[in-house]
């Protein structure tokens, strides 16, 4: 196997110092049997980030591939995630151990509340766990994913402990601003998931225009205009001419009237679960 470095991939330094690669490779809806060699895949192209969850069910096959992959273990960053169904102190303790055993590894790079299912009001047990599964050296670093404004701020509030990332939909069609904004304030990573609105904003005109301008491809616009906001982003791809494209996009930049005009395509509409309500165990 062929395993080209990928210096050229920025890195973002989270307020505890780890740093995260700006780009990534995200595994959601990969199937078990799948995940294996579309991850290799990855690798093998260049990728340097890998982001699954429990919740996906494929854990495992991740761990294969950065086995197979040959590459040293500090050379990829890994996150993983908390399900829902194993929030709270003790389960969250024991959810991370499970997550490493699947994976094959020692350490995780990132680990993230997938969720903060508020009606479980468990998340703030569940941060605390995360923040002793931080000093004991099993994550690198410990963030949320979906948390709006107010959940952040509870955890904050009660363990004293800013998370290092929230991983949070969004795209050109669902931004976020003012989650963004007080993300900034509270030295938060954004991270964005379904970066490419799953496909829905490849076709904007806007995006298109762009596009035929600089001649580049709807989803490296999309993508470019993620790393010019600084945030992390995750696409995920199906095949190998589409993983290398969505990796190819740090030598041109968008103008900031691009910017602007993307900034302006914001519906407000999400694709995925209102944190405030979504409560689905994941567990299956």
């Amino acid at each position: 196997m062929s395993l080209p470095s990928n210096r050229n991939t920025p890195s973002v330094q989270l307020e505890d110092g780890v740093r995260i690669p700006q780009l990534g490779f995200g595994v959601f809806q990969i199937s078990p049997d799948e995940v294996q060699a579309r991850v290799e895949e990855a690798l093998d192209v260049g990728y340097r980030h890998i982001d699954t969850a429990a919740a996906y069910n494929n854990e495992q096959g991740v761990g294969r591939a950065l086995t197979a992959s040959g590459l040293p273990r500090d050379e990829v960053f890994v996150t993983t995630k908390l399900r829902n169904g194993e929030q709270g102190r003790t389960s969250a303790a024991d959810a991370l151990r499970g997550s490493l055993d699947r994976l094959g590894l020692e350490y995780v790079d990132l680990y993230l509340i997938h969720w903060p299912s508020p009606a479980r009001d468990a998340y703030v047990d569940s941060w605390r766990a995360m923040i002793e599964a931080k000093r004991a050296g099993l994550a690198r670093a410990i963030g949320v994913s979906n948390f709006l404004p107010h959940h952040l701020e509870r955890v904050i509030t009660e363990t004293g402990v800013v998370p290092a990332v929230d991983q949070i939909e969004l795209h050109p069609y669902f931004a976020q601003p003012g989650v963004v904004r007080i993300l900034g304030e509270r030295g938060v990573a954004v991270e964005s998931y379904s970066p490419l609105g799953q496909g829905r904003d490849l076709a904007d005109p806007v995006v298109l225009e762009i596009a035929a301008v600089l001649d580049r491809a709807p989803a490296q616009v999309i993508l470019r205009w993620h790393l010019q906001h600084g945030y992390i982003a995750i696409p995920k791809a199906s095949a190998r001419p589409r993983m290398a494209a969505n990796l190819d996009v740090f030598d041109f930049h968008l103008t900031e009237e691009d910017m602007r005009r993307i900034d302006s395509l914001d519906t407000g509409e999400r694709i995925g679960g209102d944190p405030d309500t979504f409560e689905i165990s994941q567990i299956r």
